[in-house]
């Protein structure tokens, strides 16, 4: 009788396979790019004003470490499982199938919201100053819908023109905001605009009960400023959804993940100390675009007018490093015969060499979920809520999985925790705990709602792929298959020889 872990094995590797040529660099400047302090920031400033002060500046060290400390354990799962389609391959095969394609599901719901808020972060935060234009739900609905179209057809053309961009738009992002941080503070300083007592104010909120844990359905102030960080600082696992593109993933990977994060970490920190403390009344009224308004009235028209140019290229490079991660996503369940639509999402073109048509739908759901928020004059903190929610459910997952597989898991071919593995994960989970408790705050009804309707839709396509055969539909190889199939591509042979 045929192994049958042998025979999905020969059918991975005779399935049409992606080309590897990412260089260690664009490995980084995924994880890099997908991260995008300037997308993140820009974003999400405004409303952790509303809700925390400016004082809420000093939740980010701690978002920081405590992702860090996650990046570490999935940096050490990915050396370990270096296939595309990354938690959905790792759940697949560290719990079952079933769970398998249920964490595959959220990750797609989570890139495909992501992909929104930062493409929406364009025209509702920066456009209106750089261009001086009043923004409007409407505006913003069709420039986002016209960026998305946009990155889409970059990412089918070619992928080495989609990497080589990003990658110069990373260069661009950290030579840009270094800068503009210099710029910042020298400005400022000599301009006599800095007020550093402003890192230490809660503008607008009351004082009492600040740094309060909160209720069952109130989070205090100070916390609700962690959400910043936390939807900033997540997407560096991308790096491992490209793992079969990238020459020797197990060692490059891992390390792309955790220097994204120590190096936007730091110069995330010094950024918010610099516009927040050129911020101006820390009681006044919180503006939509506060963080445009403080560069274009520190360092002038033309030059503050630049700087935006730069943030607007690294916003739509972080847009751009999302919907290249989720049409891997969508391929590699494709690929397995598990997402919808499979049969027209598990190709490759012949001449591209790119999943055009899981990229084209990605593109498409994209704009469903846009119109789906169109209305909400509130899009922008709805959904950044909702792209936060989701990777603290995902990274929870990845955590607990390799805590409890830890010693059943292939051999590394590169990266490890070594003797530090028990207190990272410790740390890890403790931070992620603490991430997802916030969440019971009534202002996240919203992105609940979302999340449960997206729930539903992959439970029903689940419940079909059962229905017609069983469990046995979904088998995977086992991971004992996993050096196989790599092996027993040419390229993979000679990485690790």
């Amino acid at each position: 009788m045929a192994n049958p872990d042998l025979i999905a094995s020969k059918d991975l590797i005779a399935a049409p396979a992606l080309q590897r040529n990412i260089t260690p660099f664009q490995s980084f400047a995924v994880a890099f790019g997908f991260v995008s302090i300037a997308t993140g920031i820009f974003s999400a400033y405004g409303a952790m004003l509303s809700t925390s002060g400016p004082m809420g500046i000093w939740t980010w060290p701690l978002v920081v470490f405590g992702q860090l400390m996650v990046a570490l354990v999935l940096g050490a799962l990915a050396a370990r499982i270096p296939v595309t389609g990354y938690v959905y391959q790792w759940a697949s095969r560290l719990g079952n199938p079933v769970f398998g394609w249920i964490m595959g599901w959220i990750s797609f719901t989570f890139l495909a919201i992501v992909l929104c808020a930062v493409d929406y972060t364009i025209p509702a935060t920066v456009l209106p100053v750089l261009l001086g234009y009043t923004g409007s739900v409407e505006n913003a609905w069709w420039i986002t819908a016209c960026l998305i179209f946009a990155q889409a057809g970059m990412i089918a053309l070619s992928t080495k023109v989609t990497q080589g961009f990003n990658a110069r738009a990373v260069m661009v992002q950290l030579i840009g905001m270094i800068g503009l941080i210099i710029l910042l503070f020298g400005v400022g300083h000599f301009s006599g605009q800095m007020h550093y007592a402003n890192l230490f104010s809660t503008g607008n909120i009351a004082a009492t009960g600040y740094f309060s844990l909160g209720s069952m359905t109130a989070v205090g102030p100070w916390v609700m400023g962690t959400l910043m960080g936390a939807f900033t600082i997540v997407g560096f696992e991308s790096a491992a959804n490209l793992a079969e593109e990238t020459h020797d993933p197990a060692r490059v990977i891992p390390r792309a993940m955790w220097q994204a994060v120590l190096s936007l970490g730091l110069i995330g920190m010094l950024f918010l100390i610099a516009v927040t403390a050129l911020l101006g009344d820390p009681q006044g009224p919180v503006s939509a675009t506060p963080i445009a308004d403080v560069v274009t009235r520190i360092l002038g028209g033309y030059i503050g007018k630049a700087l935006l140019i730069m943030v607007v290229i690294s916003i739509y490079s972080c847009g751009l490093v999302i919907l290249l991660s989720a049409t891997r996503l969508v391929w590699a369940m494709s690929r397995d015969q598990r997402f919808p639509g499979w049969h027209y999402f598990r190709t490759i073109h012949p001449r591209l060499h790119t999943p055009l048509n899981a990229t084209l739908g990605v593109a498409l759901v994209g704009q469903v979920i846009l119109a789906a928020f169109s209305g909400d004059t509130d899009a922008l903190f709805t959904l950044f809520s909702a792209a936060t929610l989701l990777p603290a459910m995902i990274y929870a997952v990845c955590v607990l999985m390799y805590a409890f597989k830890r010693h059943s898991l292939p051999a590394t071919q590169g990266f490890s925790l070594g003797v530090f593995e028990v207190p990272v994960l410790l740390l890890a989970m403790l931070w992620l705990g603490f991430e997802l408790v916030i969440f019971r705050d009534a202002s996240f009804i919203k992105p609940w709602i979302y999340v449960g309707l997206m729930l539903l839709i992959g439970a029903v396509y689940l419940a079909s792929l059962l229905l017609r055969g069983g469990t046995a539909a979904l088998k995977m190889p086992d991971m004992e298959s996993i050096d196989a199939v790599m092996d027993a591509r040419p390229e993979d042979r000679a990485n690790r020889g």
